[in-house]
């Protein structure tokens, strides 16, 4: 292959990081940005960038480097727009490849929406903590890292995040600790 300062010469490499990450960017952005379109713009553009980038350096911490540059640019178009709304849930429904027992499906679907519905509810920090820990499964230090947050402080909100989830899904159990 050739050097890795060339222009194009990862192209492989992006490539790559493009079929493995895209789908969840796109979700993880629109969030952020409640605009389909605009995340999967906001998303190319990453990896445009990414194709700037060499390839040493970034790929050891590469998840991280998406989500904060897809983060960083969301919060730069959420600022200039000066909107904030929530995407419907059937847009960040995911697929699901179940084919189990229908009611179970229908179970799950049903909690599933209670769950988001709820998630809606948490302020945007334990929500956007949340979401990159379960829907995204990036690790407490990569969250820090896409939200420049301390790892404690992740911890901190997704725990809160959690423990006012459960309290709400349950209502009639005592406080869980």
């Amino acid at each position: 292959m050739g050097r890795h300062d060339e222009p194009g010469s990862n192209g492989h490499w992006v490539r790559a990081a493009a079929a493995r990450y895209q789908r969840p960017l796109v979700l993880y952005t629109a969030r952020l940005v409640a605009d389909a379109d605009a995340a999967r713009d906001i998303v190319q553009e990453a990896f445009l960038r990414l194709c700037a980038q060499d390839e040493r350096e970034v790929a050891p911490r590469l998840p991280q480097w998406l989500y904060a540059v897809c983060r960083n640019r969301a919060l730069d178009v959420k600022r200039k727009e000066r909107r904030m709304s929530l995407l419907d849930d059937e847009q960040t429904e995911l697929v699901s490849s179940e084919t189990s027992n229908p009611l179970r499906i229908a179970e799950r679907r049903d909690d599933a929406t209670s769950i988001v519905a709820l998630l809606g509810d948490l302020p945007a920090n334990q929500q956007e903590a949340i979401r990159l820990k379960f829907q995204h499964e990036l690790s407490y230090k990569q969250i820090a890292e896409v939200t420049q947050l301390s790892v404690s402080n992740v911890g901190f909100l997704i725990h809160t995040g959690l423990k006012t989830l459960r309290q709400r899904l349950n209502p009639e159990r005592p406080n869980e600790q």
